[in-house]
């Protein structure tokens, strides 16, 4: 009789680095692995119907043993030692959905935790000395929230070139969430960007020859637009000096040299020019709050409401966060706005209660940034091979995760923004506020542009 086996041989377990890398994985995020892993071998592993992470390499082990957490996995993106094989927000998205869904709760790691994924990444050929850190990331020194400080931080942001917001924004040059009354094809972010710049004189009550300051002007968005549709007198401020420059140009351009001056200097240096102290019929500040620090914004405040006349009003723009919900993040902080601070919307109206303020109205934005920067985003796509040309791969990249992943927090309520019109009651608590809120929702008048 043959002793011949003719049974199939039995098929061998994978063993590459997906197989071999998962089990960690999953055990530091406490649950099975909501993405499909594709590793520099080809191995693959993880569900089939999940978005696709490619690790491109074995520097991006390197990065997350060196960097663990959010930062050591955005720079892996930046570099391009990880990518997915969807569209970014769709694959963080679905990432996000499956966390939630499944409860997926990372334990602490332990010792051994650790020992053994250092000893994995070792038999992966992982190890070695830290990756070098992208160029994009910011490298502030000296105390937090000082004039030198501060400088660098909104440097490091804004001043990375006007040809290049020039080619991210509309043409109203406006960086903040817009306020979107139309949905058409016909109406776009320069539209909502309008109506929202509109929108604030209106909350302002902005007339011809009025005293605006515009802390935070940025590239002027609102400082021309008050004094163009409004007659306005405007006093600009920002530290960032490419944007003190491109203002400067504008008002020159416009023929608005006798409405408009433009100071580069630090929002603390305002008191001490003569004639502020209840200089002004008005005082804008457009998501520049978020810069100015926790222990600062008292005084930030006492600023604001000190450079208005009786009766005068501030309107704050500002982003907001959950009382539990992270907000900016190790990413943002390193490579967008360094040293930035959000709180919830109720903390702010409070610190405006205690600077003498009184807040007559909150509007919520939240949805609206998520259309906006939903729009930036599509410009970064389209354009995509001239943000490269012009900033480099790494710094593109950067933009890309940023406005992806700040579109997210904005749609899952991690984030919001918010418009806070206060007032400065006269001695007697006259605030000479309007009834009703109507004339700032009214349609534009016939002959006027909204």
């Amino acid at each position: 009789m043959s002793t011949t086996d003719t049974r199939p041989p039995a098929r061998r377990t994978p063993t590459g680095a997906a197989q071999r890398v998962v089990p960690v994985i999953e055990r530091f995020l406490g649950g099975a692995l909501p993405v499909r892993l594709r590793m520099w071998d080809g191995s693959e592993a993880g569900p089939f119907d999940a978005p696709t992470v490619h690790v491109r390499t074995r520097r991006a082990l390197r990065r997350l043993l060196w960097q663990p957490g959010e930062l050591g996995l955005a720079e892996a993106y930046i570099t391009g030692d990880i990518d997915l094989d969807a569209d970014l927000g769709d694959g963080l998205r679905a990432v996000r959905r499956a966390v939630r869904e499944r409860g997926l709760t990372a334990p602490a790691p332990t010792v051994a935790d650790r020992i053994g994924a250092a000893g994995l990444a070792l038999r992966l050929g992982a190890v070695g000395p830290r990756p070098p850190v992208p160029a994009a990331r910011a490298g502030l020194r000296g105390a937090l929230h000082s004039k030198a400080r501060d400088r660098a931080a909104i440097s490091h942001h804004y001043d990375l070139s006007n040809a290049f917001y020039a080619l991210l924004l509309d043409e109203t040059m406006a960086y903040s969430c817009g306020y979107w009354t139309g949905d058409g094809a016909d109406y776009g972010s320069a539209d909502a960007q309008r109506d929202k710049l509109e929108l604030i004189c209106r909350k302002l009550g902005l007339e011809p020859g009025a005293r605006l300051l515009d802390i935070g002007c940025g590239w002027g968005s609102l400082t021309l637009y008050a004094a163009e549709r409004h007659g306005v007198h405007v006093t600009a401020v920002t530290l960032a000096a490419e944007q003190a420059a491109y203002v400067r140009r504008q008002v020159a351009e416009r023929g608005l040299d006798d409405l408009v001056e433009v100071l580069n200097i630090d929002y603390r240096d305002i008191p001490g020019r003569p004639g502020t102290r209840g200089a002004y019929d008005a005082v804008s500040t457009v998501e520049m709050g978020e810069h100015v620090g926790d222990a600062e914004y008292p005084a930030f405040t006492a600023i604001l409401h000190d450079a208005l006349r009786p009766r005068g009003r501030a309107l704050v723009q500002q982003m907001s966060r959950g009382a539990n919900a992270p907000g900016g993040g190790a990413f943002i902080e390193s490579y967008i706005a360094p040293d930035m601070h959000m709180r919830p919307v109720g903390e702010t109206v409070s610190l405006l209660e205690g600077a003498g303020f009184e807040v007559r109205d909150v509007e919520s934005l939240r949805e609206h940034y998520v259309l906006t920067v939903e729009a930036w985003r599509r410009t970064l796509e389209e354009r995509w091979a001239e943000f490269t040309a012009l900033v480099g791969e790494e710094t593109a990249r950067v933009w890309r995760l940023y406005l992806v992943g700040g579109a997210l927090a904005f749609e899952e309520r991690r984030m919001g923004v918010d418009q806070i019109l206060s007032v400065r009651p006269d001695a007697v608590g006259s605030a000479a506020m309007p009834p009703t809120r109507r004339d700032w929702y009214a349609p534009a008048r016939p002959g006027e542009e909204r």
